[in-house]
């Protein structure tokens, strides 16, 4: 169940940045929902082997690459996703950023319910 809510907060958080952002469109609600899935397996599959590939990179920049990591992440999604889409990598990394945001104040009002 908590992982249904989970699901659920983050396609509203994308449906409200899609609607924020001018470049980043999402067709139906139930396109925020896929979104959110493939963001949630994409964060668990890809995201660690890509983390382990540019370890050097991410250790020279101090950890500044983790966030173009999350922009690649969204652009992923961008692809395998037809109704979503995200202008270019600069308005992935803003909108990962904000989404990370938007998660993080939507899971805790989610906490304090309990």
């Amino acid at each position: 169940m908590k992982l249904i809510l989970r699901i659920l907060l983050s396609a509203l958080a994308v449906i409200l940045l899609a609607n924020i952002l001018p470049n980043v469109s999402v067709d139906s609600y139930v396109t925020a929902i896929i979104v959110a899935i493939i963001l949630s397996l994409l964060n668990f599959l890809v995201k660690p082997i890509l983390i382990i590939l540019t370890l050097p990179v991410t250790i020279v920049t101090f950890g500044l690459f983790l966030l173009i990591i999350n922009a690649i992440i969204i652009l992923l999604a961008d692809a395998l996703v037809a109704g979503f889409s995200v202008g270019n990598i600069w308005w992935a990394l803003l909108f990962s950023l904000l989404l990370s945001f938007l998660q993080s104040i939507l899971y805790s009002l989610l906490k304090e319910d309990k």
